[in-house]
């Protein structure tokens, strides 16, 4: 068969498996066509399930507050649980903890939970709300056996210290050893389920299909039929902020230092609402907890003490664009509060040295239709505790 007919065929495959107003979105974003062939490559369906994003509440964010979830620098198990359960009604209308987690997880699913630990031990997920987590997974029939906490890197996950916060039975993965710069080994990744992209690091030839693929962690391929996606409020260099749509595009698949690859080079604003858009990742996460009991404002992904802030908030919703919209918005208003500029028009400096940051990702994902950018839109719930 010859290149034109291959490429014919995967065109009308791809046709068939997609609905006219993706078609219409992918064309308004310049995505090849042979690009969005190849991301789409799992057995997923490309139309997200009920649970997959937006999820089932698109544009609602509980955002709960605490005066005392951390104390002279310590977190604090039971104010965390009242955020949390709070949180978990007010998203989902409940009438309890179990009811509310068995909107999502049922007996059967084995449920991932993707925590970070980039700003640890300064700004991470903590281990407060990744046991409350597992609580409510447990409350909902889901035992520990069949809980897989995640991080890609292991030394960073080990580091951290997640391991030794898990309840006996729980499992952990990740997918590499550690961060490395080029990043496109594919040892713990799934060869068949990957996103192409006309983009490489410099000096890569855009004919290596090893330089311009990321290929998704076997984690959550092979692994697990749920996700539950843990973020933290972050600052981020190149992205603008890192909370629940990096949390998944950064964390999930490999050769990802080509979104950022230099000071000038930086096309995170494409790359993160591709990676999230990609079935086996849209349909598999189905909530989203921000943990913004300690916060970051600058200088990220790594937390620098001095633009660290005790926020006392965390946030809930199936529909990260939302979030996402809602947690830039308080990065901002702590940067002004400080006398700094706007995440959008901030400028390079010592701590964050990417010339222009692109926290449209945001609004593109929004675009792609993984959740609501429109304030208008957005239900944003405020509990005070």
């Amino acid at each position: 068969m010859s290149m034109t007919s291959i490429i014919s065929s995967r065109k009308a495959a791809w046709r068939r498996s997609i609905s006219r107003r993706e078609w219409m979105q992918a064309s308004l974003f310049g995505v090849s066509m042979q690009q969005l062939a190849f991301s789409a490559q799992s057995n997923q369906s490309a139309q997200p399930g009920r649970l997959g994003m937006p999820g089932l509440f698109k544009g609602r964010v509980v955002e709960v507050s605490h005066p005392a979830p951390i104390v002279s620098g310590r977190f604090q198990a039971e104010p965390i649980r009242a955020m949390m359960r709070s949180g978990m009604a007010q998203l989902t209308g409940a009438p309890d903890w179990k009811s509310a987690w068995k909107l999502f997880v049922e007996p059967g699913d084995v449920v991932g939970i993707k925590v970070n630990p980039v700003g640890a031990p300064l700004v991470m997920s903590s281990p407060e709300a990744l046991r409350e987590i597992i609580s409510g997974l447990n409350e909902a029939g889901i035992k520990n056996k069949d809980i897989v906490v995640y991080d890609r890197y292991r030394k960073q996950f080990l580091s951290a210290g997640f391991d030794k916060w898990l309840p006996e039975g729980v499992r952990w993965a990740h997918a590499v050893e550690d961060y490395e710069e080029i990043q496109q080994a594919i040892e713990g990744y799934d060869r068949d389920v990957y996103l192409d992209m006309a983009l490489t690091r410099p000096g890569y030839d855009i004919n290596n299909l090893t330089a311009r693929r990321s290929f998704v962690a076997e984690f959550i391929t092979k692994k697990v039929s749920k996700l539950i996606n843990l973020a933290v409020l972050k600052d981020h260099q190149s992205a603008g902020v890192t909370l629940a749509l990096k949390n998944l595009s950064h964390g999930l698949v490999n050769n990802v230092a080509r979104s950022h690859a230099t000071y000038t080079q930086n096309t995170c604003g494409a790359f993160i609402p591709a990676v999230v858009s990609m079935p086996v990742i849209r349909n598999k996460t189905v909530l989203h907890v921000m943990d913004g009991i300690k916060a970051l404002y600058h200088g990220g992904p790594g937390a620098h003490a001095k633009f660290v802030w005790e926020h006392k908030k965390m946030y809930f919703a199936t529909d990260p664009v939302a979030m996402d919209r809602i947690g830039w918005a308080a990065i901002d208003a702590q940067r002004v509060a400080v006398g700094m500029k706007p995440i959008a028009l901030d400028r390079p400096d010592q701590y964050s040295k990417f010339l222009n940051r692109q926290p449209e990702h945001v609004e593109i994902a929004g675009a792609m239709g993984l959740g609501e950018w429109d304030l208008a839109k957005i239900q944003h719930k405020k509990i005070v505790l």
